[in-house]
């Protein structure tokens, strides 16, 4: 079992480098591509705005600068919007969404508080 473990993680991780490599490489190429003439528009209602970027340091492992680029992922809601865009929702489903949401939000907040009390 540890061994099945050990292998989904190094798949993940190779999975992460080429992803990471083909967003270097698209990034790259869009240096050389011609610049559109003034658009400045907003995203629409199909796009993201994502503009997630870390700073890789001279000699860091790429493993610490994937956590860290995992993690901002996870902390800008990227991927849950992306989650919840992938079917259509009408308003009083996303309205029943947000309240559970919520809901859980304030009782992991309760359970937090609880642990620091408890602490000290």
């Amino acid at each position: 079992q540890l061994l099945l473990y050990k292998r989904q993680v190094h798949i993940f991780v190779n999975m992460i480098r080429a992803l990471l490599l083909t967003l270097l490489l698209a990034v790259s190429a869009m240096g050389f591509a011609p610049s559109p003439v003034s658009r400045v528009a907003a995203p629409s209602a199909t796009e993201l705005g994502v503009s997630i970027k870390i700073d890789v340091g001279e000699g860091e492992p790429i493993e610490s600068a994937l956590r860290r680029f995992k993690r901002e992922v996870n902390k800008s809601g990227h991927l849950m919007e992306l989650r919840h865009r992938r079917y259509f929702e009408n308003s009083q489903e996303k309205k029943k969404r947000k309240v559970k949401e919520g809901r859980m939000r304030k009782r992991l907040e309760r359970m937090q508080r609880r642990r620091m009390n408890n602490r000290t």
